[in-house]
């Protein structure tokens, strides 16, 4: 078993779910529960389920469902503001509907852009939609992630929160092989205090992590 919390490694996980040859696992301090690590997919079969998303960045119904992410997101940014899309997969839609709204934007994705370049910078905020659920390891990658952002930058999340632990076993999004990692509102709030972010959270499965620094709203970020 995994002995600390893969995403606030503050505590000895315990076992909360078997199916067949599943186990998941949940933190009783962040509330986080993700698979058995000897579960994980491997980077193939992640590639291939990833081929079967349908992330057209010009579908109208896709875009509605990224705006949840950047309608509270935009009201935080100065024109000025420079932004990285991490895991943008196969169709970088909100980087685009960024762009479009007069912000720079780079894009970022292991298995469909994978120029790491574009991680040897810092951002005034970097946006995850439908990514974190996806993180073998990750307080790593949270870590990396606020390296990625200036002072009082910002770090932009969208996943399915885990709202009702009874219905666990038969909730759609588990059962996607390549989603380990499933998140409670109350774990990000338990992560941001534990790397010193400001957390909020404008709307279910949204939430939005301030780095502590000065605010670009006020400072600016060139």
């Amino acid at each position: 078993m995994q002995e600390k919390c893969l995403v606030c490694m503050q505590a000895e996980v315990y076992l909360f779910y078997t199916e067949r040859d599943l186990d998941y696992w949940r933190c009783p301090v962040c509330w986080a529960t993700f698979l058995d690590r000897s579960r994980h997919p491997d980077p193939q079969q992640e590639y291939q389920r990833y081929l079967e998303h349908d992330n057209d960045p010009n579908d109208p119904g896709y875009r509605k469902f990224l705006s949840k992410l950047a309608d509270p997101l935009l009201q935080k940014l100065t024109p000025s503001s420079k932004g990285l899309d991490y895991g943008c997969g196969t169709g970088p839609a909100l980087a685009m509907m960024l762009q479009e709204c007069g912000y720079g934007m780079r894009i970022y994705d292991p298995f469909f852009y994978p120029d790491r370049s574009v991680l040897q910078r810092e951002y005034d905020f970097v946006t995850c939609t439908e990514v974190v659920e996806h993180f073998h390891l990750p307080y790593s990658e949270f870590v990396f992630l606020d390296g990625l952002l200036r002072p009082g930058g910002w770090l932009a999340v969208m996943t399915s929160f885990l709202t009702m632990d009874e219905r666990f076993g038969q909730w759609s999004y588990r059962r996607d092989p390549t989603h380990v990692v499933f998140y409670k509102q109350e774990t990000f709030q338990v992560l941001a205090d534990h790397l010193g972010w400001s957390c909020e959270i404008p709307c279910k499965d949204v939430v939005l992590l301030q780095k502590s620094g000065p605010d670009p709203i006020h400072e600016g970020s060139g």
